[in-house]
């Protein structure tokens, strides 16, 4: 059993009689990291919202109803909770019920569900959000040498846990669920009126990986608007497939202001999407797929630690650039990603220059296990 990292932190937050909320895309192990978080517990009460005759259970309930139903237990689990109608009221009279028993929601978007609960339901809500395996997962059940050792595999495979645990059907699960459950939740979406469009879309944020993306080339590139695409991403982002960097600017003229780097959660879906599967010695985007991995791996850790660090770009009109910039608390961390160790990066002069005292690192496969952890 690959134990996830979050896991202590959920008990640790059980003896504070609010509702934990449990959002990640589907197959990333939400209902695996439950049965684990049942441990020892008596009386459980599962609600699979899938199912309309348990979504009946909770649906519009009173108050008295709802006690009634859940205090017999010392844990409910209610899945897919984006199901239920006014959830968002529905976890403020639980919350407001300060029950002994445990209550964790989960839900595979966040289209419906944090948008319908963070208003009536704020404060008496702990939200987590579970991404697929992070590398330092996986080495803490193995080690970081055999972690080394899949290196290029996890970059072309990602690290879905399907695709972790079964590496030889892996082709097969990926294109299953970026066919079966990549688009499954903004298909039902009401917003979304062009699924063709959609699909377009995310293989062009695929062949742009690493690259800053333009609204309006991709607006004219698909025949939508503007608006249109930066809605959809918006969708891709709530839905855990994709997520953005915004640029980083502060004192320079020439900084670039308003660009956006999109990045996959997971490398596996990526490949996926362009049906390219091919190893590392046949490619020409390991550079591309390093860096994806690295950032997705950086969101994990300040996720699971707990970090409200700011994620950003660099890049200035003159084509000086800067992959990754991490404000936290005002001291700037500066990144270049380099697959091939040996290739020589350094911070922008005039970087230096304007925001003196910030740290500089490469990082490569030789050296990334301190980033990542």
């Amino acid at each position: 059993m690959i134990v996830r990292s979050i896991e202590q932190s959920i008990l640790r937050d059980f003896q504070r009689k609010k509702v934990i909320v449990l959002l990640g895309a589907r197959q990333v192990g939400k209902t695996t990291l439950l049965d684990n978080l049942r441990g020892n517990a008596g009386k459980i009460l599962s609600i699979n919202c899938d199912d309309i005759d348990d979504v009946l259970l909770i649906e519009e309930k009173s108050t008295t109803e709802l006690r009634t139903l859940f205090e017999p237990y010392e844990m409910v689990f209610i899945d897919e909770a984006q199901r239920i109608k006014n959830i968002g009221l529905t976890l403020k009279k639980i919350g407001d019920l300060k029950l002994n028993t445990e209550v964790i929601v989960t839900g595979s978007s966040s289209l419906d569900l944090m948008a319908e609960i963070n208003e009536p339901a704020t404060g008496r809500l702990i939200e987590y959000r579970l991404y697929p395996f992070s590398l330092t997962e996986l080495a803490a059940n193995t080690s970081e040498r055999e972690e080394q050792r899949l290196l290029e595999r996890r970059l072309i495979y990602g690290l879905y846990p399907e695709v972790v645990t079964c590496p030889g059907d892996a082709k097969r699960t990926l294109m299953t669920l970026t066919n079966n459950y990549l688009y499954k939740d903004l298909l039902s979406y009401k917003g979304l009126k062009k699924p063709d469009v959609l699909q377009k879309l995310v293989r062009a944020l695929a062949l742009q990986l690493g690259n800053e993306v333009s609204y309006n080339e991709l607006s004219n590139l698909l025949g939508v608007d503007k608006e249109t695409v930066e809605n959809y991403i918006n969708l891709l982002e709530k839905c855990f497939v994709v997520f953005r960097l915004d640029s980083f600017s502060r004192n320079l003229r020439n900084e670039i202001k308003k660009g956006k780097k999109v990045y996959f959660y997971d490398n596996g879906i990526r490949n996926a999407v362009l049906s390219n599967f091919a190893p590392a010695a046949l490619r020409n985007d390991m550079g591309a797929l390093w860096e994806n991995m690295m950032v997705s791996e950086r969101v994990k850790r300040n996720a699971y630690e707990g970090s409200y660090a700011q994620l950003y770009f660099w890049r200035t009109h003159d084509q000086k650039e800067i992959d990754l910039i991490e404000d936290e608390d005002g001291v700037l961390h500066t990144y270049e990603f380099k697959w091939n160790g040996k290739a020589k990066a350094k911070q922008p002069t005039i970087f230096t220059t304007t925001y003196p005292s910030s740290p500089f690192e490469v990082i490569t496969p030789e050296n990334f296990w301190n980033f990542v952890k």
